[in-house]
């Protein structure tokens, strides 16, 4: 095979797909530099890793300054990231954007879990290197990642939560109130839904419901679309404390009686705390309620 030749062809003919068939030549473009990648691979094997210098010296004569040294190696690690079985089918749903910053985090499954969130959510450049820069993967329990490093199916609602839960303090307050936390919260519900998770939507906040003959109000009330089930969040600024649990759970259970359906799964309760007590949470015999700390930023 005359590798130069199969390189040089391929280049050719999507610099022209690119300028005819505009709406598609981002996928074109990745799954070409892909077989291209795969092209140097081999030729790399037969003739030494100097090929590269040598096909980039004709290419930028023959075809276009932007096909240097630098382009060719960019190709090649590429088809050797992206090659693995289980990343690869992904490739065709991302941009040459996206495979470039995903290319520098050099770990298989961080890889996986940010491509399956940039298809999922439909992530931007930004989007994706803001998650990256959060250290979102790095945030999720260790079981978890453990589920995900197995491919199993079985994720729960409380799997994607982050800890700790970034919130954006943009009124750079320096003593926080439950009050405060939740209006930074309200100011960037979106943000905040993500970092929860996926399906995440916003029903109301102070959500009043009536216990005897007093009123209560749930801080944050929230809907997980994928999972089915309603999720009641509570703010507390000090360390989490057994009285919490307490509360949470009178306000899942009135949720669980009063407008959970029947087609519904079970209330989650999330308990956003300055400091996690894991003792406290080691004795807390519902497993519906998860305790996690926040972080401002």
């Amino acid at each position: 095979m005359n590798y130069y030749n199969e390189i040089k062809n391929k280049i050719i003919d999507n610099e022209i797909y690119n300028k005819v068939k505009d709406y598609s030549k981002e996928r074109n473009t990745v799954i070409t530099y892909f077989e291209i990648g795969r092209l140097l691979n081999e030729a790399g094997g037969k003739y030494g890793d100097k090929i590269i210098d040598e096909y980039s010296r004709k290419l930028v004569i023959e075809v276009g300054k932007k096909y240097n040294r630098r382009t060719l190696y960019r190709m090649k690690q590429f088809y050797n990231v992206f090659n693995n079985e289980k990343v690869s089918p992904l490739v065709t749903q991302l941009s040459w954007t996206h495979c470039l910053i995903l290319m520098s985090l050099h770990d298989y499954h961080k890889i996986l879990y940010y491509s399956k969130q940039i298809i999922q959510l439909r992530l931007s450049k930004r989007d994706l290197e803001q998650k990256i820069k959060n250290k979102e993967y790095e945030r999720l329990d260790e079981k978890t990642k453990l589920k995900l490093k197995e491919e199993k199916d079985n994720l729960e609602v409380k799997d994607l939560i982050k800890e700790p839960i970034l919130i954006k303090n943009k009124g750079n307050y320096e003593v926080i109130s439950e009050k405060i936390l939740k209006q930074l919260i309200l100011e960037n519900i979106d943000d905040f839904l993500l970092e929860l998770g996926n399906g995440f939507s916003y029903i109301a906040n102070e959500y009043k419901i009536k216990l005897g003959d007093r009123y209560n109000y749930i801080d944050l009330l929230l809907f997980n679309i994928k999972f089915n089930c309603y999720v009641v969040v509570e703010l507390k600024v000090t360390e989490l404390k057994k009285e919490h649990i307490g509360q949470i759970q009178t306000y899942m259970n009135y949720i669980d009686k009063n407008l959970k359906t029947i087609n519904q799964d079970k209330t989650i309760g999330i308990i956003i705390v300055r400091k996690n007590n894991k003792f406290i949470m080691q004795y807390c015999s519902d497993k519906r309620i998860l305790a996690k700390e926040y972080e401002l930023i």
